[in-house]
């Protein structure tokens, strides 16, 4: 391994920290577990890695420059991702007992669905502009290295967001009556609107 990419051991342990601890795409994963399974997760958990794939790769070819040229539009996506976030976790607290739930109309989010929501995530957005300004190596090819270290750092997300998700799976098999998943899901909702709090701090 040239040394340029010894920066890996320090990435793989900023994503970890920053996809292990709470924040909305988790607390999402978390109630999604719960109420739809693993497996129907499965989608959001892919579209959340893609789309922030995505992102930190737009971030490295030059689009977190535009917070630069224009600091109006971090703050414009600031409030588009909080009310879309609000949106989310109002659907998430007043989602019905799995019994009760209609199936046609009470999905998990899809997979591209969960991607675009990492491009009004400020949360994904400080994580890739942290990530390319700290780990991206100076010297190499500049898209070879983006990509590779994007790449890697999706790998370490991967497995970090499914602890989420299968938390939440587990929680929902414990959860026996319709009062428990009541309160669940409003205090799962609670948490994810909490999120804004931190958004707009």
């Amino acid at each position: 391994m040239s040394s340029q990419w010894v920066i890996l051991g320090p990435a793989a342990l900023y994503m970890m920290s920053m996809t292990l601890t709470p924040g909305p795409n988790n607390l999402m994963l978390t109630a999604s577990g719960a109420n739809f399974g693993f497996r129907r997760t499965l989608p959001h958990l892919f579209g959340i890695v893609g789309g922030c794939f995505l992102l930190f790769a737009g971030v490295a070819m030059g689009l977190g420059v535009l917070f630069e040229q224009y600091p109006s539009l971090q703050q414009t996506l600031r409030w588009l991702g909080s009310a879309y976030l609000l949106y989310l976790a109002w659907k998430i607290a007043t989602a019905p007992p799995p019994d009760l739930r209609d199936d046609a109309t009470r999905r998990p989010l899809t997979f591209w669905q969960a991607a675009l929501f990492q491009f009004a995530n400020p949360k994904a957005w400080v994580m890739g502009l942290a990530l390319i300004a700290g780990f991206l190596p100076a010297n190499g090819d500049a898209w070879l290295n983006a990509l590779l270290l994007v790449g890697f750092a999706e790998l370490v997300a991967l497995p970090c967001c499914a602890l989420w998700a299968a938390f939440g799976s587990v929680i929902g098999q414990k959860i026996r009556t319709d009062r428990a998943w009541r309160r669940f899901n409003v205090t799962m909702g609670a948490l994810t609107a909490a999120c804004v709090w931190m958004i707009l701090a």
